[in-house]
Parts: C-alpha cells; structure tokens; sequence
C-alpha cells in the first residue's frame, strides 16, 4: 500500500524488452535503503516487486499486462520515475490510499501556469471518468492529486511548487501519458452498489412471479 507522496525522483537505467514482459533496471539511492528481494517499490505509481538491488540500484519485471494498461512500455534509458516505497504499518497517510495498481492511461492535454502553481488538465479514458469527482483524489504517475474540476473526458489538477520540483509531473508536455489510478473506495461502492440494485431486481422479479403463480391457482 502506497500514499501517493513521491519519495525520490529516480532514473530508468537499462530496460530489456522480451516477447510478453520487459525488466527494467533503475536507479535510486534513497527507495532501495534496507530494500531486499521481494519488496514493492512503485514506480510512476506502478507497483512493482525488486528481483535484486545492489548499488542505489534495483531491477524488476513488468508483465504484459502491466505494460499494456501503464505507460510503462514507453520508458527508456535515462527517463526520470517518481518511486516510492509502500507506507509503513503506523506511518502517517499524507496522500491517499493508493494500491499501485494502474487503471489506464490518460494524457496531458493542457498545462497553465499560475504565479505559484500550475493547472495541468489531463484526458482520462472513458471508463474512468465516473470514479473522478471534484475535490476528490486521484493519482498520476504515482502522485496523489486533489481533482479540481472533473468533465465528462477530461479533469485538472493543480501542481504545487514542490510537485512540479520533485515529481516527473513537473517536465512533462502536452501529450504526454500519464499513469492513473482512480479512488479504490469509489470502486468498491460502485462495486456494492451494483450487487444491492441486482438483489432488489432480483427480489422483485420473484414477487411478480409469486403473484402471478398465486393468481393462476385461484383461477384453477
């Protein structure tokens, strides 16, 4: 379990590209401290398993299917990552909840500077858009963001100084992808709520049924 709050701006070191899956080598000092085999690190909000790490270096696979719903398959030697390392039991929660588990791809369509902040809008893919709700959080490339306003396709946030110095959100451009991860809460509610509307359909079709057996046997 990761908070979305970027620990140290990393590079991709080398990336080996098989058939189905690639192994990426990446360097970062401060996020493989005390990591051994088997730890998560996230990358660009990816969460992704250490095969080894040996000098402020690690390694890990990434499946196909992590490529496929990341942008992960686009990142090459000499790339920045935002990393982080998952979120001590006890430790504070200074973004939100994030599992590491990408939910699609969305694009940076439009950057605008403010005086000490900046509004990114980013497109979303329609699948998505019903998770992002004003004033509610969502993460980009691993960083935990508070959604300032929410469309039918697209939504903004807001880039503080610190973010736009510290995170990959700060270089990249209009066209850009970006890996987004949409609140597992608004999931899980949407995933109960289907359910409860499934049973109460379900409920009622057994009544009129019911009703309808009761009414032949008084014709009878």
């Amino acid at each position: 379990m990761f908070t979305g709050i970027v620990e140290e701006l990393g590079e991709v070191v080398a990336v080996e590209e098989p058939a189905e899956s690639g192994r990426f080598r990446l360097r970062g000092p401060l996020v493989t401290e005390g990591v051994k085999h088997g730890d998560s690190i996230a990358v660009n909000g990816v969460c992704l398993t250490v095969v080894d790490t040996a000098d402020g270096e690690f390694t890990a696979d990434v499946m196909a299917e992590t490529l496929k719903r990341s942008a992960l398959g686009a990142l090459a030697a000499g790339d920045r990552v935002n990393l982080e390392r998952p979120m001590a039991l006890g430790g504070r929660l200074g973004g939100h909840i994030v599992q590491g588990h990408v939910d699609g791809t969305g694009t940076i369509t439009e950057r605008v500077p403010g005086e000490n902040w900046e509004i990114v809008r980013i497109a979303a893919p329609g699948g998505l858009t019903r998770y992002i709700v004003e004033k509610g959080s969502i993460t980009v490339d691993g960083v935990s963001l508070t959604v300032v306003e929410a469309g039918e396709a697209d939504f903004t946030v807001s880039l503080i100084p610190a973010t736009l110095a510290l995170t990959t959100l700060g270089v990249k451009g209009v066209g850009d992808p970006v890996n987004l991860e949409v609140d597992v809460l608004a999931k899980y509610v949407e995933r109960l709520l289907g359910h409860r509307a499934a049973a109460a359909a379900g409920t009622a079709e057994h009544g009129e049924v019911t009703k309808a057996a009761e009414a032949a046997e008084v014709v009878r």
